[in-house]
């Protein structure tokens, strides 16, 4: 299946593929799978200039997880609250308590899949899928076929802390966990010390990547040997030499050179993962500074090394987060989008955050509630999708730039700016983090700005500015803006 390599700071848009699946259905009278997408719903894909698809829950949920997720009196409000008329057979369980990675029938199976992923090659587009390397469901085959995959406890553990184990025949498991909340009980934890378990499933992540062609790794820092250790200390036995990323990865790409791998990581470990061979990982800390933080904390994050930022994947919204629409509003997401979206690293969009939906829909569901489409931010989104498509947001340079004060007053302090340059290209990101006007003066790093008049055209706000090139070049391009505005301005030589 020929398909170029990856670009340089991709975009992947994330689909929940039931729910999608779901919804195309439902203006039809047959039910749509993966293998009978309508082509003009491929074409609607390509037309957002997306580089991969990551189409989340494609694997066999487990019926156990299924019942567990109907009975959980815990999830009952969160069911109601995102789709007040759910029923038992809306709840089909978590996608990522996993059964089989086979693709499930419901959704075309893996004939269905290879369709879906030569209609997304046609249109040069990638496929990512999801891997879950700390537990199963409880009714995996290996729970039956190989106990020694997995963490174990006696019944000491089960009388004791009933909620993180549980008995299946003779012997008593361990539920999946986070160390720092309760255990996922529709899940069995698997031990990543153990020899077989890290073979396994190095073959398990070949044959999945004969199907796609990138993985987004659930919870990837749980797997380092340290955390792992901290986690679950002699329960897992003698921490192993190699660390698991390293030894699964590296095997891995014995087979699947060209792969791509992108980790959800939290704690402030991205670094850590990324020289155990992750392509990306998670920027969890840049989506707290822009929901709740100042411009200072912003501007400290971007003076992180270049190499490691080019290796982030910058998002406002996911299956996980709230919806962009809900946190920052419709002003402030357009503010916070154009930053993921024009910072190096990858940028990961979610299906429904273009259309402003605001309802987060638990994982467990698969259908949503209708929502009507914010068409202005829609508008926007199309037009910042159309501006990163271009060559120098790819593979130009990109600096942090700095303001200083301007006509007077410190309003400078709540500005962030940065810009981008590849051959004659010239592009300026300005944004205001604060809810009051800020103005100051953005110094550049270009000295042929100098003898010459500039056109400025904002391709977000459809505005241009003329400017002298030897006041930009030795006093810096003056900017004023309201509360949450930004400027994405393209230079031009007049």
């Amino acid at each position: 299946m020929p398909i170029t390599p990856w670009r340089k700071n991709p975009v992947i848009y994330e689909i929940n593929t039931l729910v999608w699946l779901h919804e195309l259905s439902k203006g039809g009278h047959d039910r749509i799978t993966l293998a009978t997408v309508p082509p003009n719903e491929w074409d609607a894909i390509a037309s957002l200039r997306v580089d991969g698809v990551w189409f989340m829950g494609v694997w066999q949920r487990s019926p156990e997880s299924a019942r567990i997720a109907q009975e959980h009196q815990g999830l009952q409000g969160e069911y109601r609250r995102a789709l007040p008329d759910f029923n038992q057979e809306d709840v089909v369980g978590s996608p990522y308590s996993i059964y089989r990675y086979e693709v499930s029938d419901d959704l075309g199976g893996a004939a269905g899949l290879a369709t879906a992923r030569a209609a997304l090659a046609q249109r040069d587009i990638r496929l990512i899928l999801d891997f879950v390397p700390n537990h199963m469901a409880l009714d995996h085959a290996w729970v039956f076929e190989h106990p020694e995959y997995l963490i174990q406890g006696d019944s000491e553990d089960l009388e004791e802390k009933a909620e993180e184990f549980f008995q299946t025949g003779e012997r008593v498991f361990a539920h999946g966990r986070d160390p720092y909340f309760p255990p996922w009980t529709d899940t069995v934890q698997l031990n990543g010390f153990h020899a077989g378990l890290r073979q396994a499933l190095i073959e398990t992540l070949r044959y999945i990547l004969d199907q796609c062609d990138g993985l987004r790794c659930d919870m990837a820092m749980l797997l380092l040997n340290r955390i792992f250790e901290q986690t679950w200390g002699q329960r897992a036995g003698d921490r192993p030499a190699l660390e698991f990323w390293s030894q699964v990865l590296n095997g891995v790409r014995e087979k699947h050179p060209s792969a791509l791998f992108m980790a959800e990581a939290y704690w402030d470990l991205e670094w850590e993962l990324q020289q155990l061979g992750f392509d990306y990982c998670y920027d969890k800390r840049l989506y707290d500074r822009l929901a709740s933080d100042t411009a200072r904390s912003l501007r400290l994050h971007l003076l992180a090394d270049l190499g490691y930022q080019q290796k982030l994947v910058r998002f406002i919204e996911n299956h996980d987060e709230p919806r962009a629409a809900s946190t920052f509003g419709s002003t402030r997401s357009r503010l916070a989008a154009l930053t993921i979206a024009t910072l190096p690293g990858a940028t990961l969009l979610h299906e429904g955050q273009l259309e402003g939906r605001q309802v987060k829909l638990p994982v467990q569901l698969r259908r949503r509630p209708p929502e009507h489409t914010d068409l202005n931010l829609h508008a926007f989104y199309r037009k910042l999708l159309e501006v990163i498509n271009a060559q120098v947001f790819r593979d130009g340079e990109w600096r942090l730039c700095e303001p200083t004060e301007g006509q007077g007053g410190d309003g400078h302090s709540s500005l962030v700016a940065w810009c981008w340059a590849k051959g004659r290209e010239r592009w300026v990101i300005v944004v205001n983090m604060s809810n009051s006007n800020a103005q100051g003066r953005v110094h550049l790093p270009w000295g042929e700005l100098a003898g010459q008049q500039w056109q400025l055209t904002d391709h977000l706000r459809g505005e241009a500015y003329e400017r002298n090139g030897d006041e930009m070049r030795y006093q810096g391009l003056y900017v004023a803006l309201g509360a949450w505005g930004f400027h994405c301005l393209r230079f031009t030589q007049m």
